[in-house]
């Protein structure tokens, strides 16, 4: 823990000892609440960004991010919260998930916009992420001491986001430590969110048949396709029950809703691009997949055909980017690389891993160029600097380097990379060892 971690800590800890309790938005009834709604806010602020761009960024296609927003917009005056600031995307990401951060920040990923089937679906998916805000569930969890040892403001750096752990990979592409903020919700928390969702939901305007629906859909894929939703039943457990409750749901408390409309034709038409290129989209799934497991030359197959399919997704240029680079091959790595970022310049990731492969290539100068730019688009990421840092070194540039690792282990005081950053600064007199 560095001192500035410490240092929030102490500063949430003494808020907290001031405050005691809060009411629940929902509930109205006092629990323990370390965290006020600023930091849940500040928070969503420091660290949604680096998860958004881990999932390669908000699509491209304006005007599907613009009807995601309308129908989350069309439920915040419904809520409990309403006055929060809310912001919605779809992400490029391939798995199937949704989720937001605690001042509700939300994604929903190209994988689970293609499993479903009607705009009441994609509202009981939004309404119930909005649960998760308006019952401050990462909050509580917080402050009751489930995530504290993990989500810190300026939390040290993990080396891979998302798991990832393929060679090369591992060597800086990862950002801070986003996901930890990404609760892995209770079975009452689920229960809470998907009612708080159809209610949300149904005051809309929507058939509560659509909650029932999304449920159906994930049940169908973890029975079916388990793999494919792993990731989201990690931190969003299904089961059958939430399935049975919603379908009692729709029928008893919001039976007067279930006539109200799908909107199925108006969900289609928003999500026909999509669907376009869903056969890439799956080859990708099955990639990433194959790269979890080590296995990278079928990986390289299976993304060789999604991106024949689909040339130009920038997601899928940088799964096979980051395949080349496990594959110990930075010339080929550093060409998806950056027909990635040309597509998207102004999504990050596509910078910092054209910069991994330079500096494998020892074109030091041109490293450099990229963090620096991914710096400027997404600061935050210690791995960035400490990269740069190597980058000036090579290039004979001490101070330069010099002055990039102090401010890395001013974040990070612990792992390989920490223990290089201080032995260099030792070796050169910077700082007394």
């Amino acid at each position: 823990m560095t001192r500035r971690d410490f240092m929030w800590l102490a500063t949430v800890g003494a808020a907290g000892a001031t405050a005691g309790c809060a009411a629940n938005p929902v509930t109205g009834r006092q629990q323990l609440m370390i965290l006020s709604e600023a930091n849940e806010i500040a928070l969503d602020k420091e660290h949604s960004p680096h998860q958004f761009s881990a999932d390669y960024g908000a699509v491209q296609d304006v005007r599907l991010n613009q009807y995601i927003t309308t129908v989350g917009e069309s439920m915040t005056g419904f809520t409990h919260r309403p006055h929060m600031p809310y912001s919605y995307r779809c992400v490029n990401a391939t798995y199937v998930n949704a989720y937001t951060f605690p001042g509700g920040s939300m994604a929903t990923t190209r994988g689970i916009m293609l499993e479903m089937q009607d705009e009441a679906e994609l509202a009981g998916l939004l309404g119930h992420e909005m649960g998760h805000v308006n019952a401050r569930h990462t909050a509580a969890r917080m402050s009751t001491g489930i995530l504290t040892s993990v989500v810190l403001l300026g939390a040290s750096a993990a080396l891979a986001s998302q798991g990832e752990t393929w060679g090369a990979v591992a060597a800086g592409l990862g950002g801070v430590a986003a996901g930890a903020l990404l609760a892995h919700y209770s079975r009452n928390d689920e229960r809470q969110a998907d009612n708080l969702g159809m209610e949300y939901m149904t005051k809309s305007g929507y058939s509560s048949e659509g909650m029932v629906g999304l449920m159906d859909v994930l049940r169908n894929m973890q029975k079916n396709n388990p793999s494919a939703i792993e990731m989201m039943f990690s931190t969003h457990p299904m089961s059958e029950e939430r399935y049975q409750t919603a379908v009692r749901e729709a029928a008893s408390t919001y039976g007067h809703a279930r006539t109200q409309p799908l909107y199925r034709e108006r969900y289609m038409d928003h999500t026909a691009g999509l669907r376009r290129i869903k056969g890439a989209i799956e080859k990708m799934q099955e990639g990433e997949k194959l790269m979890r497991q080590e296995q990278f030359s079928p990986a390289e197959t299976a993304l060789d055909d999604a991106l024949r399919q689909a040339p130009e997704d920038y997601a899928g240029l940088m799964l096979m980017a980051k395949c080349q680079l496990a594959m110990d091959r930075p010339r080929r790595a550093e060409f998806f690389a950056d027909k990635a970022r040309t597509i998207y310049p102004a999504e990050a990731q596509a910078h910092h891993v054209s910069g991994v492969a330079k500096l494998k290539l020892d074109q030091f100068e041109a490293a450099y160029d990229q963090f620096d730019r991914y710096e400027k688009l997404l600061p935050g990421n210690p791995n960035t600097v400490f990269l740069k840092g190597i980058s000036q070194e090579a290039m004979g540039r001490r101070n330069q380097a010099a002055q990039e690792y102090q401010r890395f282990l001013g974040t990070v005081r612990q792992g390989e990379q920490a223990e290089y950053a201080y032995g260099r600064l030792v070796e050169w007199g910077v700082i007394a060892p």
